[in-house]
């Protein structure tokens, strides 16, 4: 491991613990393919499968698994067409496996997110039985003030560009706190604990991983 990479693992010892009494969990890997095998191996054939439209978990490998394996993907992102994507939503909140990243992590368990249509937390909040999150060490913040400002500042800019959304950020690469038709950062949701203990999973990989 990088010396960066070795820091990290040190971090996520103590955030796995303070992710712990937030009723989460929290698993700790070097490198994207033994996160995603780990993943893999926790969830049974067949299942049913939705998830947030995550880069990191396209990044790390997992999609690709997924979509090749045994399982009942429902996949919201696949289809345009509004009454198709209703029909699929509704499936998505009732999803046996959610999979997604965080905007952002805090040194004590705390998870920032930041949504333009709010699908992606309403699904975080209630719904699929179990979340997975992906999360790499670019995501690893000291407080929710710094996780909402790297959110808007080093995560919506290039996510508007990937996306093509016409805001501000997308010209400047910079949060201007707008209120375009196609903000991005609509919905800010805090996790500061999950109501049913054990249904958020996080999965740290010692990997730079999505936006």
């Amino acid at each position: 491991m990088t010396h960066r990479q070795a820091a990290f693992a040190a971090q996520t010892e103590t955030m796995i613990k303070n992710l712990e009494k937030r009723g989460m969990e929290g698993y700790f890997f070097e490198d994207s393919a033994s996160c995603t095998a780990a993943i893999l191996s926790s969830i049974p054939e067949g299942s049913t499968i939705s998830w947030g439209g995550s880069a990191s978990v396209k990044e790390c490998g997992l999609m690709d698994k997924i979509q090749q394996g045994n399982y009942d993907l429902i996949d919201y992102f696949g289809v345009s067409e509004p009454e198709e994507r209703k029909k699929l939503y509704a499936r998505t909140v009732m999803a046996d496996y959610y999979l997604m990243s965080s905007n952002a992590v805090t040194l004590d368990g705390e998870l920032i997110n930041i949504d333009g249509r709010g699908n992606r937390v309403a699904c975080l909040i209630h719904g699929p039985e179990n979340i997975i999150m992906v999360v790499g060490m670019n995501k690893i913040v000291t407080d929710v003030d710094t996780g909402i400002d790297r959110v808007r500042n080093f995560a919506a800019p290039p996510n508007a560009n990937r996306l093509n959304r016409q805001t501000p950020c997308y010209a400047t690469g910079r949060c201007a706190d707008c209120l375009s038709p196609d903000c991005m950062c609509n919905q800010i949701v805090i996790t500061r604990r999950s109501g049913v203990k054990g249904r958020i999973k996080i999965y740290f990989v010692a990997e730079d991983l999505g936006y």
